[in-house]
């Protein structure tokens, strides 16, 4: 028997059913089950029987020229599939027993079959890491190859990456990408091999929104907990608030931009329900230079002013996460005031705005040369800053424009 049979395993008084699946023993057998959990099994235990021959090549799953079959069609949209790795993306590793980032594009489209006759593909690897092995290095190839598969005819562009840091680069691709289509990113947060993963429900909504007309960069993930709708983010306004729900992304200070209604049937629909720029809008524009010398501080209480000097040294620009309205330790005041760096105040609240007009100490802030940053998110604060300083003449007046919808013109909760 092989890879890919289905068969029936018999072991004491229990019996297992489904895929037999690679195994890096001789001792034991990998069975996918039908409820989509894997079991191993020792052989010697067990009593083996063939129900069926190859009814999934796991390791052949594919043409001979090793791309996907799925067919091009003249009346479908074209989607760009691109791959950095993350759950999405990742299989077992069967010597271990953890999920690893394995999958490529094409794997993908062969995994989520759902996505077949929803539009024309094209698949490119930018990257096969776990999101906390993001580095601004990758943000850079990723923008260059989203914007050329725009500039080939792409409709519409996929990004498949890890959840952890997909805010930081969903951020990235907004600040250096002037889009006419949209661009999605999506994930998930259970891998494949478990019955309750997100992945299908995601990729196909992505594939939704990415053939819409918001040319925007946007997160697409679950909006609730059951399997009937995503939300899109903005990509500089989404944070991740959950370690493992499936509906771990929101939106800070506002409802999404939209949704997509998810059916099994087909009928997926998607809408918006505020303001987005529309498809078409833009002309394509790559802005790739960023300076990665950009450190992002958390303020709190008695917190040593050398910690500051340390997260200051050698960078050419800071961001601080201060509490409340924008505000340190008086302390700081007078180092911050030496620092000849940009740097840019943030606030740990999740809502509201940075305000250092209304106390002592934020007068004192805005005298030693900080910038208010509104209500950006401290890490999109962080990025767009790495942007400002390659691309903009005036980094403090950069940082204090909307440039991507990173700054909301006021800070009510709900819009």
């Amino acid at each position: 028997m092989n890879a890919g049979d289905r068969v029936r395993v018999d072991r004491a008084d229990q019996s297992y059913e489904g895929v037999l699946l690679p195994s890096t023993t001789s001792e034991h057998l990998v069975v996918k089950l039908d409820g989509g959990y894997n079991v191993g099994i020792d052989r010697d235990d067990a009593d083996v029987e063939l129900l069926e021959s190859d009814v999934y090549d796991v390791e052949n799953a594919q043409d001979e020229g090793g791309q996907s079959e799925i067919e091009f069609d003249d009346d479908l949209p074209t989607v760009s599939l691109i791959s950095t790795g993350g759950t999405i993306a990742s299989t077992v590793d069967y010597r271990t027993g953890a999920v690893t980032a394995q999958f490529d594009a094409e794997d993908v489209l062969r995994a989520v079959p759902d996505l077949a006759g929803m539009a024309n593909y094209r698949g490119r690897v930018v990257a096969n890491i776990l999101s906390e092995n993001m580095t601004p290095d990758v943000w850079q190839e990723l923008a260059a190859a989203v914007h050329e598969e725009i500039e080939a005819g792409a409709d519409g562009v996929v990004v498949m990456h890890g959840t952890d840091t997909m805010q930081f680069s969903a951020s990235a691709m907004a600040f250096m990408l002037d889009t006419p289509v949209p661009i999605v990113f999506t994930g998930s947060q259970r891998s494949a091999d478990r019955p309750s993963s997100d992945n299908v429900m995601n990729a196909v909504s992505a594939v939704e929104a990415a053939t819409s007309d918001c040319a925007e960069v946007l997160v697409c993930m679950h909006d609730d907990e059951s399997d009937d709708r995503c939300a899109l983010h903005r990509g500089t306004r989404v944070r991740k608030n959950h370690t493992s729900r499936r509906d771990a992304f929101a939106t800070v200070g506002a409802k999404p931009l939209g949704t997509v209604d998810y059916d099994t049937d087909g009928d997926t629909e998607v809408s918006f329900r505020r303001d987005h720029a529309k498809r078409g809008e833009a002309e394509l524009a790559l802005h790739d230079d960023l300076e990665t010398d950009v450190e992002l501080l958390k303020f709190t209480p008695g917190m040593d002013t050398e910690l500051l000097n340390v997260a200051a040294a050698g960078a050419d620009g800071l961001v601080i996460e201060g509490t409340g309205l924008g505000h340190v330790n008086t302390d700081w005041i007078d180092v911050l005031e030496e620092l000849r760096i940009p740097v840019v105040m943030t606030s740990q609240c999740l809502e509201g705005r940075v305000c250092d007009r209304v106390y002592d100490t934020g007068r004192d802030l805005l005298d030693a040369g900080v910038i208010e940053g509104e209500d950006m998110l401290p890490g999109t604060a962080k990025v767009k800053l790495m942007w400002a300083l390659a691309n903009a003449d005036d980094v403090a007046a950069a940082m204090r424009e909307p440039l991507a919808g990173e700054i909301q013109s006021r800070s009510t909760p709900w819009l």
